[in-house]
Parts: structure tokens; sequence; C-alpha cells
């Protein structure tokens, strides 16, 4: 068994986790990069489309152009990491000390940090978490898996596709299906609204003619030992299968794109407080959970449509850490809750401090035309022409402005409002 000390351990080899391992270098922090795959780089390694950096790099890059750059500066930085490593437990032993225990091929590792900065992403959600029944044949793929499968290994799996949601990794697999030979017969949404990028939604469906079925549900998946065909119900605004409205649509491959939720089973462990409207934990401005120096970015900590976005978060859980580390624990703040007002579903970080610039990212629950996001309580107000669920809404708070609130206020309240 080997012992290793740093000053913070970063789980996770994404786009956020390298983020974080760069920053805290460059802020002068001994970091240690984990992975359990075979190489780092996460998710953007199997997307060869474009429509990444434009936000970070300022450049319209494929996900393996984007990722291949963050790649670079990490051997540059000659930042330390791990591969085949799989975290099976962290310890919170005291405030200013973490133990996280690993299984790598070398043997196991007991890593000692001061802080941790959890960076591991999302899960897919799976047929079976979103109510089709039917037969359980060949031929069934979440979107992550029909894209592994064509973009790094190479194999089509299916000629005959219906998409079961509109999430924007369905919209670029109905795209990437498509450019292949195969018939993508439908998008299947349940909402009235599509579930992806306005973007995705011109540039994978419009432009290739997709339908995309709006307030539709597949009910049922039939076939023997390959899928067959799919059972699809038109829906009621309690989002019910209406009786009679049902018809068939043949196909050889069901795909499923409803979703991700943050893959946070390790913290849950751990005991950190947990938002349910994010699905990742409850956080302050620096991305600390509710344990002292545990820190999380990207998507384990909210889904995010645009991964400039997680890489910003990775950075800015490696500056919290290095705050931590200098003062040996985050100093003490008079931390003011973040509310969810009119139209907001959800809201990251959910406290601030009002002494630093701040970084929100909300979403809403329906979309909306002509509105103004709101603080009321700092009389901060940005107008945009429409908001949709599938969008995030991110913008930066300054300190002159967020020096405005009252000392004796215990919130602040992110809002929606008509023009």
């Amino acid at each position: 068994m080997k012992f290793l000390k740093y000053d913070t351990v970063i789980i996770g080899g994404g786009p956020a986790g390298i983020a974080a391992a760069i920053k805290a270098t460059e802020l002068g922090l001994k970091p240690i990069l984990v992975e359990n795959r075979d190489l780092l780089g996460g998710i953007p390694l199997q997307c060869i489309h474009p429509g990444f950096g434009l936000h970070y790099f300022r450049e319209d890059l494929t996900g393996t152009q984007f990722i291949t750059r963050l790649l670079d500066k990490l051997e540059s930085l000659k930042v330390e990491y791990l591969l085949r490593a799989h975290v099976h437990s962290i310890e919170y032993i005291d405030y200013d000390k973490k133990l996280v225990n690993v299984i790598t091929p070398q043997g196991v590792m007991r890593i000692y940090a001061k802080t941790i900065i959890y960076a591991t992403g999302a899960r897919e959600r799976h047929i079976f978490e979103i109510g089709v029944v039917g037969d359980r044949p060949d031929g069934i793929y979440t979107a992550g898996e029909a894209q592994t499968l064509m973009d790094i290994y190479g194999v089509l799996p299916g000629k005959e596709i219906v998409i079961i949601g509109s999430g924007d990794v369905g919209l670029i697999m109905a795209r990437r299906f498509t450019l292949e030979g195969a018939k993508v017969k439908a998008v299947v949404e349940i909402l009235p609204y599509p579930g992806g990028l306005m973007r995705n939604i011109l540039q994978c469906l419009v432009d290739f003619n997709i339908p995309l079925l709006l307030q539709h549900t597949v009910v049922r998946i039939v076939g023997r030992k390959r899928v067959e065909k799919v059972v699809v119900a038109k829906v009621d605004e309690n989002l019910r299968p209406i009786d009679g409205t049902e018809f068939e649509i043949p196909c050889d491959t069901v795909v499923v794109s409803a979703g991700l939720r943050p893959n946070i089973d390790l913290l849950e462990k751990l005991g950190v407080v947990v938002d349910p409207s994010t699905g990742g934990p409850v956080v302050n401005e620096y991305l600390e959970t509710s344990i002292p120096g545990v820190f999380v970015a990207g998507n384990a900590l909210v889904i995010n449509d645009l991964v400039d976005y997680a890489v910003e978060q990775g950075e800015i859980a490696a500056e919290g850490a290095k705050v931590f580390v200098d003062n040996g624990g985050m100093p003490t703040k008079n931390w003011k809750y973040v509310k969810k007002g009119r139209n907001i579903r959800l809201v990251v970080p959910q406290m601030i401090g009002g002494e630093r610039d701040v970084v929100i990212y909300a979403r809403v629950a329906q979309p909306e035309r002509n509105v103004f996001v709101e603080i009321p309580e700092l009389n901060f107000r940005m107008f945009h022409f429409g908001v949709r669920p599938a969008e995030m809404i991110r913008f930066k708070i300054g300190r002159n402005i967020l020096n405005k609130i009252n000392e004796n206020a215990d919130k602040i309240t992110i809002q929606v409002k008509p023009r």
C-alpha cells in the first residue's frame, strides 16, 4: 500500500477535472488528478462535432479539439495524474485532512489531502427510469452509448432509429445517424418544448428534415430478439398518455436521450447536502459543498449545456481550494442564501458571501420571451429576448454590485419577469 500527500485530490479526468488541475497548479497548489478510465479527457473525446469552446477559447471547436488543448496545457505543466484508478471511498478525517482510497493497477493508494475537487460528471437516465414498458430486446442504447459505438469504435448501432427525448446528445446523434446513412424515423419528446439547445434543433433536426414529435411519448417497445417497432402516444397536460392516440413506428433501434443526473454517489456517502432541483450538492460561491474543503465542479455539480461552463466551474473550484489551503479553511463569511424566484427552476451557487465577483448559473421552469432576469435586492436587471429550460442562464455579478446587499439581509432572489 502506498501513502501519498497533496494539497488537493481532483477526482475525475474530464473537462472540469482537467481545468481544476491546471488552475490549481497555476495557483501554486500541489494537485493530483485521478481518473478511472484508460485516458484523460472524458466525454469530449467521443464528440467529433463542433460547438465546443465558443465561450472559453472564442473559437468553434470539435470536442476532441477542445479537450486536446486542455490536455496539452496539463502536460506542459507536468501535473501528476493516475489512470485506471478507481476511487473506492472518501474519508473525512478532520477539517484540514481528507483521505481518498484509490485502487490502481499498481496497488492500493491512500491519498491524504487538505481539499478534494469532485468532478466525476453525470450519468444518463436509462430506459427503466422513464417508464417505457414492453420488450427488452437488442437495439436499445442511451445516446452516449450510441455515440461511443460510432465515434470511438466505428460501429453503426442500427439503420432505422427512434430517439426518445430531445436532449442535446440525442439531437447530435440524430444528425450523426443520418450522416452515416441510417434513417431517423422520429425524435419523441414528452414535453411541449424541445429539451436541447435551439442551435441543435435547427442544425441537427430541421436541416435534415427529421421529425420532432412534441407532447408525445414512447409507451411500449416491441421486439423478440431485436427491436421491431415502438408504440407512441400523445400526452395530456399532466404528461400522461391519451387513450386512443397510439400509433406504431417500425424501427430496429431505440436511443434514449432523456436527461442526465449528477454522479455524486461518493459525496452522498460522505454526507453532503444535496439540492433536489439540481441533483448535485449545495455549494457556496467557491463551489465548496457542505463538507469543508470538499469542492465540486462540472456536471457533478449541475448539468451544463456547454462544456465551457464545466471548465469554468473547475477553475472556480481550484480557486476555492487555494483559499482553503492558504487560510487553513474557508474564512468565516456572512453567507447569503440565493433563492429561486419566479420561473427559476434551479440556481447555483446556493450561497454567496458578497465579497467577490460571483458567477451565477440558473435554469428557468418554462420558456418565455422578452423577459428580465432580476435580483430585486440588488436592483440588478438583465434583458433576455427569450429563456428556455434547456439553456443555462449564466451571468457574473460584480463585487461592486454585491456590496449593496444589506448586512442584515439573509438572502438574494433570482427571478424572471416579463418585460
